[in-house]
């Protein structure tokens, strides 16, 4: 009871925090103009120069601004949908609400670590820290040892551990081929304005093993298999959403190639939801909800 009242206590947090940096993200605005500038690796960018991104690359405020309608149009009402079915008892809910708190810790990990500093950057902090801890609330929050037994055997654990590579080799041949062709020329990948390439140390170094290992573990029909393709699956949706909304953005600023990402990112949407939906189907919430009545 302790676990979950704090659990409920920070889904409240991130939802009115994120519903004010979102907002703040899109509608804040200042004078000013977008105006280029040399790094000290020489590199030429145009800084979007108002509002609160105004420090921020012109491609990265497109980005953040189309994360942020994503985090308001979809990500918030996910969020409160699903935790009000997981305090209901239903497994399904529970699986959305761990899914759903994935996408904030991925957003406001990254916002935390990659936005240049403005004046809600305590904001993120606590919008990244409060989500990683309710995410790993909401994992504690599984029977492991039961959780096979509310899914129906015709499951197509094949297809979904297949697609589970598939957005593996996907993100990891993307960023390793913008990654490695300049280190072999002596170069230094297009930065952006940043230091380092933020989003593809996470996506290389949590979602591509995540990807992985989910597929392997429900191949196996392992109880970590069936809760972590299941939040994986739940994940990738709102991450394709939002990158394929960045993209859209970004064509819309005119910034160059951001269609092509935006196409294989849809599919990889598509498929997600797809296969969500065909787990979330072959779930029993009669066997589940029995369960829990059993354990209280």
């Amino acid at each position: 009871m302790k676990k979950q009242t704090v659990l409920n206590g920070l889904v409240l947090l991130i939802a009115v925090l994120a519903m004010f940096a979102a907002s703040m993200g899109l509608f804040y605005q200042t004078e000013g103009q977008p105006y280029p500038y040399t790094n000290h690796r020489g590199e030429t960018v145009m800084i979007n120069g108002h509002g609160l991104y105004q420090y921020d690359t012109v491609s990265s405020v497109a980005q953040m601004q189309g994360n942020d309608l994503v985090t308001l149009v979809v990500g918030l009402p996910l969020l409160v949908l699903s935790g009000w079915l997981a305090n209901r008892g239903s497994l399904r809910g529970k699986l959305l609400l761990t899914g759903t708190l994935g996408f904030f810790l991925y957003t406001y990990m990254s916002m935390s670590m990659l936005t240049a500093f403005n004046q809600l950057f305590l904001v993120y902090v606590v919008l990244f820290s409060s989500s990683l801890f309710a995410f790993i609330l909401s994992m504690m929050s599984f029977d492991l040892k039961n959780l096979p037994q509310h899914f129906s055997p015709s499951l197509p654990r094949g297809w979904i551990a297949g697609l589970m590579f598939l957005v593996a080799a996907f993100l990891s041949l993307a960023w390793i081929g913008r990654i490695v062709p300049p280190l072999l020329q002596n170069q230094t990948p297009a930065l952006e304005n940043t230091s380092t390439l933020v989003i593809q140390a996470m996506d290389l170094g949590l979602i591509v093993p995540l990807a992985v290992l989910s597929g392997i573990t429900l191949l196996k029909s392992s109880p970590w298999g069936y809760l972590l393709s299941s939040v994986t699956l739940l994940k990738g949706v709102t991450l394709g959403l939002g990158v394929s909304v960045m993209s859209i953005n970004m064509a819309r600023v005119g910034v160059p190639e951001s269609l092509v990402i935006m196409v294989p990112f849809l599919v990889i949407t598509v498929l997600n939801l797809i296969m969500a939906v065909v787990l979330l189907q072959h779930i029993d919430e009669e066997t589940a909800t029995a369960q829990m009545t059993s354990q209280a």
